[in-house]
């Protein structure tokens, strides 16, 4: 069994600090794509333990963070009808909607319930065959396969009262728009392990090759961070732009096949909003044709609801790495854990919430 302790050795952080402080010549823009590697990296203080040169941005890593506002919103107006029980991971009941959140909501009286697997959503359908039961799920490749089991499970017991209101994105779509960017800063890329322990890294390659940037795959564990960015640099200090797997004991180069299999039973490829991005082609999961009876849009008649984002809300920028949350006017001021503008001040990966839990003073 591996200890958890040795990736967060103070004696190996060190050396590795040391390392990557001897290869860096240059200034050199590293982007992290999960939100949880932010939230290590700004607990540990990470970034500001680097030399000068090195610049760590944050990226669109957090899944509760991306939903866009009007899937937000079509939850709200599926969860306060009286039949229906609205089936939630934790993250999402306190993401602000148009007028209010699921949380809010549930104080009112909905029935939205809090759950931790998929498959709970479908016993409280089997359990209650009288309501209407839809699960929320978002996320992006990492939770689609047990949104898939989940759909297939639902199919084959032919359970009428369950749906999936379904907001899955994937992170290769995403990683090409913000290098497309005329405000583009990356140089190289911390790629999220979880991610690549379900799809491998093969889908990065091409990523790579076409916009000469290097991608390592990269844990979450103040070690595994530290390995990431110094074969990271080393790339960019020596002319090289390639995929290297900086997290194998955990992914592997194809992935999980099994879990992928599934996806591609359930799911189609769409175009999809991100919160604060806009539309990015071909980046989100929907529900396949085969699946229309268990898919919520359209059994509740929803799928037209369309909410402009706050204009206030700058985490936009942020999950771009464009601005770090304290440039925000708004960061931990009128914007709060307890009065959020956006779900990056909620989302337990989201960069605002990071930084008013570690940094804020």
């Amino acid at each position: 069994m591996l200890n958890k302790n040795a990736f967060r050795d103070p004696v190996t952080s060190k050396k590795l600090l040391a390392a990557i402080a001897n290869i860096t010549t240059q200034h050199w823009t590293l982007m992290e794509v999960c939100g949880g590697q932010t939230h290590s990296i700004i607990k540990y203080g990470i970034d500001s333990l680097l030399p000068e040169k090195i610049r760590l941005i944050h990226g669109p890593g957090c899944p509760v963070c991306v939903t866009p506002l009007a899937y937000i919103d079509k939850a709200l107006a599926i969860a306060a009808q009286p039949q229906v029980i609205f089936c939630s991971f934790g993250d999402m009941l306190r993401v602000p909607g148009s007028q209010l959140d699921l949380l809010s909501l549930k104080a009112r009286g909905a029935d939205i319930r809090i759950i931790y697997s998929p498959m709970d959503a479908l016993k409280i359908a089997q359990n209650n065959p009288e309501r209407e039961v839809v699960f929320f799920a978002v996320g992006f490749e990492t939770t689609a396969p047990t949104t898939a089991l989940v759909a297939l499970q639902a199919k084959i017991l032919n359970l009428k009262n369950f749906s999936l209101l379904a907001c899955h994105v994937c992170v290769p779509p995403i990683m090409r728009a913000l290098l497309e960017s005329p405000h583009n800063q990356v140089q190289g890329f911390l790629a999220a392990g979880h991610v690549c322990a379900v799809m491998g890294y093969q889908e990065y390659l091409p990523i790579a090759a076409a916009y000469r940037v290097p991608i390592v795959v990269t844990g979450f564990e103040p070690v595994d961070i530290l390995q990431g960015i110094y074969q990271c640099v080393q790339q960019l200090e020596t002319g090289r732009t390639e995929v290297e797997n900086a997290y194998s004991r955990v992914v592997r180069e194809h992935g999980n096949p099994a879990a992928q299999q599934a996806m591609q039973q359930v799911f189609i490829t769409v175009n999809r909003s991100w919160r604060g991005l806009g539309e990015i082609a071909q980046s989100g999961l929907s529900l396949a044709p085969e699946f229309a009876d268990w898919n919520a849009e359209l059994k509740f008649k929803i799928a037209t609801i369309d909410s402009p984002e706050p204009a206030a809300c700058r985490s936009g920028e942020v999950l771009q790495g464009l601005i770090k949350p304290p440039q925000c006017a708004e960061f931990g001021t009128t914007c709060t854990p307890e009065h959020p503008f956006g779900a990056t001040m909620v989302s337990s990966e989201g960069a605002c919430a990071a930084y008013y839990r570690y940094r804020k003073s």
